[in-house]
């Protein structure tokens, strides 16, 4: 297997900001739908994961990916998430700052594709309960590597693992991945199709050919 250092690439003494920044880069280079492949893909996302690790060459061949999710404590038995379309919110002359804001949505009569609640398992990601349950929330890659699936968080918490696209800052205002992430309290408030903030349109990618899933189904 390549060095992790060429596969992003970084120099080995590369600190931290300089490798989520290479991989951000490279990830979304390496995605099918940029040119890349499936493969090459998961070589990205490996390579991050054993510099994150603390990589050395002699450690490689002992290196093994971590779990998809990591969940802080224990996982409730279900989630109830209550959940408002991004989208709407400018029709009815909303703010993601209002505090009020699910409030003032119950009681807008919204169609139950903008607004609602629904029931989270124990081990689905909150994308995974929103398909199972008949919604059609944005996706792409289901790998952590665009924002094509993000939420606010407005209220609960949401845990993920730490390979994702996400910089540290947007982490801090509460936005994460539907895909990867797996609710970690009994009630959960978010903000979904949160892919058309301005501050994300850098980290998405193409829908397709991930979307056409939904219209085969």
């Amino acid at each position: 297997m390549p060095s992790p250092f060429d596969v992003l690439p970084v120099d080995p003494d590369a600190d931290e900001e300089e490798i989520e920044q290479a991989y951000r880069e490279r990830v979304i280079e390496a995605h099918p739908d940029h040119g890349g492949s499936a493969s090459e893909f998961q070589l990205v996302r490996t390579a991050y994961e054993q510099l994150r690790a603390g990589y050395s060459p002699e450690s490689d061949a002992e290196f093994e990916p971590e779990p998809d999710v990591e969940t802080d404590g224990e996982q409730p038995a279900t989630s109830r998430v209550e959940y408002l379309d991004y989208e709407v919110l400018d029709d009815h002359g909303w703010s993601l700052d209002d505090e009020d804001l699910f409030e003032t949505a119950a009681g807008a009569d919204l169609d139950p594709a903008d607004y609602g609640e629904f029931l989270v398992e124990p081990h689905e990601s909150l994308l995974e309960a929103a398909e199972n349950r008949g919604f059609m929330w944005p996706f792409a890659c289901r790998g952590g590597a665009c924002a094509n699936c993000a939420v606010l968080v407005v209220e609960g918490e949401l845990s993920m693992p730490g390979d994702v696209i996400l910089p540290q800052e947007m982490i801090e205002r509460g936005i994460r991945l539907s895909c990867n992430g797996i609710p970690t309290t009994k009630e959960m408030q978010v903000v979904y199709n949160l892919k058309h903030l301005p501050a994300l349109e850098e980290l998405r990618l193409p829908p397709r050919p991930f979307e056409q899933a939904y219209l085969n189904d």
